[in-house]
């Protein structure tokens, strides 16, 4: 009957819709899931056993594309939602927050040797451990400030035809840090002189995170072209160079993302400098005008 069948098919499009909006969690879900062995790992570790530092740091590292897949999913299949927006933030403050702020800690400074002088140790530890809350508490107030934004703009502004994110992203900071970790191979911190500058990158990141410099957020890409052997070609030399030489590459991509924020900032600071200076001399040979002349018609008064 046609009443009958209408309401199957009426069901039928509402599971269809139900399961389009669960595939974005599912997503998310894997996030916190990373998120959450990463933590495990990292308090696992030690300097005989280095291997759980660095299942912690490509942890972190394997969230970043669930992160990015979900909001994206969402947006292709018009399933996004309130409820969904503030899932992905709490998944994102566990995995690019708490998990690499622990990883930063147990890896960089709780793992310094005893035999180092006791007053220079424990200063190292407390204040470690201070920049890496630092860091997490950072990452929350971007996520925070992201959440509120409404096209935000940068302080120093890029070109007008491309998306830019106000302040490092979260998932890249905490990608810093996994490539770091990795590219040592989880091999943990020994030294002080190393430690100083481990802590001064992680609380360099938690700068960074806050501040309202531009970082190319590439949501021009479209992978809808209807010509995708490009895309193919891109993402199959990607996922050659991570599997036989990732220590190298996600630390390159990681910092190079960094950087490009860096010298962005001071491109645009020096080239406001550059036009202010040119201004100040155009200002500076322009013919003055003679000031007036007592008896002047133009200057008396009526």
């Amino acid at each position: 009957m046609p009443g009958l069948k209408s309401g199957e098919n009426g069901k039928r499009d509402r599971k269809r819709r139900r399961g389009m909006y669960i595939l974005p969690s599912i997503f998310t879900a894997a996030n916190i899931g990373a998120g959450y062995f990463a933590i495990t790992q990292s308090l696992q570790g030690s300097a005989l056993e280095p291997k759980y530092f660095d299942h912690a740091a490509l942890a972190i590292a394997f969230a970043i594309p669930f992160d990015a897949l979900d909001g994206r999913i969402a947006r292709m299949t018009n399933t996004t939602s309130d409820f969904g927006r503030e899932l992905d933030s709490l998944a994102d403050v566990i995995t690019f927050g708490v998990a690499p702020s622990v990883l930063a800690f147990t890896w960089g400074f709780q793992m310094l040797p005893s035999a180092m002088d006791a007053g220079l140790h424990q200063k190292l530890v407390q204040f470690g451990a201070f920049l890496c809350f630092l860091f997490l508490l950072c990452g929350a107030s971007r996520l925070a400030r992201f959440n509120i934004s409404h096209n935000p703009v940068p302080k120093n502004p890029g070109r007008p035809g491309r998306k830019y994110f106000v302040g490092m992203p979260i998932p890249a900071a905490a990608g810093v840090i996994a490539a770091v970790v990795h590219f040592f191979g989880g091999i943990p911190v020994s030294m002080s002189a190393v430690a100083i500058t481990w802590m001064v990158l992680v609380g360099f990141l938690g700068f960074l995170m806050v501040s309202t410099w531009r970082f190319w957020s590439g949501k021009e890409i479209n992978f809808n072209s209807r010509q995708p052997f490009q895309w193919i070609v891109l993402f199959g030399l990607v996922m050659y160079a991570l599997v036989f030489f990732s220590r190298y590459v996600l630390a390159a991509m990681a910092l190079a993302y960094m950087f490009s924020g860096v010298i962005a900032r001071l491109a645009y600071s020096w080239q406001r400098h550059r036009r202010g200076a040119h201004a100040q001399v155009l200002s500076d040979n322009s013919p003055q005008r003679p000031g007036p002349v007592a008896g002047d018609p133009d200057t008396t008064t009526h």
